[in-house]
């Protein structure tokens, strides 16, 4: 039985309710889990050394996981993203190697594939069939294999969570709308250390009719992922 009527699985969001037709396939869509590591959420990581703090990281896991488990029930693709160098840091031009020397880096595995601090924090579970994109930039779709999965396996609609807000979450949705995916942020499930930043970032998502796609929260998703659910069974 499919849903009826079709606007059932819609998800309610600004400037409008995802997705704009209405068609919300789970086939079609995933979750898009942003850079959830121990150098970001840690309080010895790379985050945390810049003066950040990094509790807002960790606030929003609960909510992640949550999204998590809806969107498995559900039948969406899960995609969790990493980010860190080669930890022989060849791919790493002069300017990035500057950038790390005045963040007082070297010497230190911090931000390097091979140290702990690259590995998604324990709190959140990566179950075998989720997928794993490793990056060396702020957007998920530069020098990565990301457009690729995506578009061998037909997914057309992305849900947007994770760190920061501001920076990695902000860069790939951009790359997202740019390559005409659908595309949604879920605003309590991604978090940033400067809250105006957060801020601003989630406005800039609703400007101009929503030209970056739209903005929700994740009781509006887990409804929608389980009315999806319970029409799969």
């Amino acid at each position: 039985m499919g849903l009826q009527p079709r606007q059932q699985a819609m998800i309610k969001a600004t400037p409008f309710d995802f997705p704009y037709d209405g068609r919300l396939v789970p086939q079609n869509t995933a979750l898009l889990v942003i850079d959830l590591q121990e150098d970001f959420l840690s309080p010895t990581g790379y985050f945390a050394r810049k003066g950040y703090d990094p509790a807002p990281l960790r606030a929003i896991l609960p909510a992640v996981n949550r999204l998590i488990k809806g969107a498995r029930a559900a039948g969406l693709t899960v995609i969790h993203t990493r980010q860190g160098y080669r930890a022989d840091m060849a791919d790493m031009t002069p300017y990035e190697k500057w950038r790390r020397k005045r963040a007082g880096l070297d010497g230190t595995d911090i931000l390097l594939r091979s140290s702990p601090g690259f590995q998604i924090v324990a709190d959140i579970e990566v179950a075998a069939q989720d997928i794993v994109v490793d990056k060396t930039c702020n957007g998920a779709f530069t020098y990565t294999d990301l457009e690729l999965v995506l578009r061998a396996r037909g997914i057309t609609h992305l849900l947007f969570t994770g760190c920061t807000t501001d920076v990695c979450v902000h860069t790939t949705l951009r790359e997202a709308c740019d390559r005409n995916f659908q595309c949604l942020t879920i605003a309590d499930a991604c978090a940033s250390g400067d809250q105006k930043a957060h801020d601003a970032a989630l406005h800039m998502v609703t400007v101009e009719d929503g030209v970056f796609g739209a903005l929700t929260v994740t009781e509006a998703v887990i409804t929608a992922l389980s009315r999806l659910a319970g029409a799969a069974n």
